[in-house]
């Protein structure tokens, strides 16, 4: 009589963390350990693998890129945008990653009973100016209803589709040392934008999210023959958990400036009310890419010049990638010291997006 299969035990010690779930939205040291050690070996297969923000798929010959995230962000409106762009730029911004030309959306909408229709009005338009926007269409999607008290007003699933034409291989096993670190802007105004309604804080300027499609100006780097090695946009857990993950799965080591990473006042006198490290806050409109040294000043150009009203600052070299290595990131202090830049055991700020 064959033996049934045992059940695997589970590698992440429940008695430790029986809600992890409930208790981190994401984007900080346990979520990845998730991600690591449960969701990734469940699932495990050469596409899901490659660890990036969309899955690169061939069908017929045709290179797609295909995505999904969910927005539970709170409150539902914020300054610079709301939870239905956010979820358009969002998914849009993931297919970027990977180079893809987005085109097609799916929508689920989860309402919580109660949930007063203007309210679903406004984030359905906006969601629908948004995908104008960055140039996709909404072709499908899936409504819910859930029990009073149970959905917090209204969650949003999206699900995208894109066309790669290009030939590179965009992914964080492509990163080299020597690799130029980039990012297209100033950091944090997203997950400060949002506290900064949640906390009821005044500044002489009001705080506004980045959130803004990203595809056009990868595509433009692309176009222009930029030889990119990765992109990764800056969502849970910021520059830094970015940083940590890319230097995990290429197997190097990463060094970056303090002096070098653009944060605004504001943002940063927000972020030292509140406790924050801006390296760990979230951003919409953000991400980060490592090209050939070669290409850093094309790359830093083409940035400069791309017409996006969400670059109010400007794009800048923030490090580079060391050499071969344990996966290690550390910066350099503007007081001089070095330290290590490690992912946090949670994430500082959830439902942010």
């Amino acid at each position: 009589m064959m033996e049934q299969n045992m059940e695997p035990t589970c590698p992440i010690p429940m008695q430790q963390y029986p809600h992890i779930l409930l208790a981190h939205g994401g984007g900080g040291k346990l979520s990845h350990q998730l991600l690591e050690q449960i969701v990734i070996p469940t699932f495990n297969n050469a596409t899901l693998n490659v660890r990036h923000d969309a899955a690169s798929l061939v069908i017929k010959g045709q290179s797609l890129a295909f995505t999904t995230d969910s927005y539970v962000v709170h409150p539902l409106f914020f300054p610079g945008g709301d939870i239905g762009s956010l979820a358009v730029n969002g998914t849009v911004n993931d297919l970027a990653m990977v180079g893809a030309r987005p085109l097609y959306l799916s929508v689920a909408l989860i309402l919580e009973e109660g949930l007063p229709i203007e309210t679903l009005w406004r984030v359905v338009q906006s969601m629908q100016w948004a995908a104008q926007n960055a140039k996709v269409q909404i072709v499908t999607g899936d409504t819910k209803v859930v029990d009073r008290g149970r959905g917090d007003g209204i969650f949003i699933n999206t699900t995208g589709v894109g066309i790669i034409e290009h030939t590179q291989t965009i992914a964080p096993q492509q990163v080299q040392p020597g690799d130029v670190i980039i990012v297209n802007g100033d950091l944090g105004r997203h997950g400060m934008a949002i506290m900064a309604v949640r906390e009821g804080l005044e500044f002489e300027t009001t705080i506004e999210s980045d959130s803004a499609p990203l595809a056009d100006l990868v595509l433009q780097l692309l176009a222009a023959d930029i030889e990119i090695h990765c992109l990764r946009d800056l969502t849970r857990g910021g520059l830094a958990s970015a940083l940590n993950e890319i230097a995990q799965v290429a197997g190097v080591d990463i060094a970056i400036a303090e002096s070098q990473i653009p944060v605004q006042e504001d943002v940063q006198g927000a972020c030292e009310i509140l406790g924050l490290d801006p390296l760990y806050v979230a951003n919409e409109g953000r991400f980060v890419t490592f090209v050939p040294s070669k290409d850093a000043e094309r790359t830093l150009e083409i940035m400069r010049s791309h017409n996006s009203l969400s670059l109010t600052c400007q794009p800048c070299i923030i490090g580079f990638v060391k050499r071969t290595g344990s996966g290690l990131v550390t910066m350099q202090s503007r007081i001089g010291p070095q330290r290590i830049v490690d992912m946090l055991s949670g994430e500082q700020l959830p439902r942010i997006c």
